[in-house]
């Protein structure tokens, strides 16, 4: 199904409208060369939580000016079982050691995409 990483600290990036929004839904999933990491504290309500934030995720498309002021779609919130919960896809070298020199080329670029809690970031 999809791959979880437990994360403690979450870092952000940037990367082109174009790239995370047709692969926004597939690296929720664990496609097209994408990873789900979650923090401790999503990990914590459980893997059907986990499961429902996930389908909420790659059904998303409440982006506005306010939370994505630069149309990148690789941000997003939503609130599940009273708990806000924040998302942030990061584009990476293959070999996840620094940022993607070329975020648009999936042949070079590995997404990840971090879960977590409000209060975790």
């Amino acid at each position: 199904m999809y791959k979880l990483l437990l994360l403690c600290h979450p870092r952000l990036s940037a990367a082109p409208l174009s790239t995370s929004q047709l692969l926004r839904a597939s690296v929720a999933v664990g496609h097209h060369g994408g990873q789900t990491a979650v923090t401790q504290g999503v990990a914590s309500l459980g893997d059907g939580v986990v499961a429902r934030i996930v389908k909420i995720i790659e059904d998303y498309d409440d982006f506005s000016e306010a939370d994505d002021p630069y149309g990148e779609h690789d941000f997003g919130s939503c609130e599940i079982d009273g708990q806000k919960i924040f998302w942030k896809i990061d584009y990476y070298d293959l070999a996840l050691s620094m940022h993607s020199p070329d975020p648009s080329d999936p042949a070079v670029t590995k997404r990840v995409i971090t879960i977590m809690l409000a209060q975790e970031y």
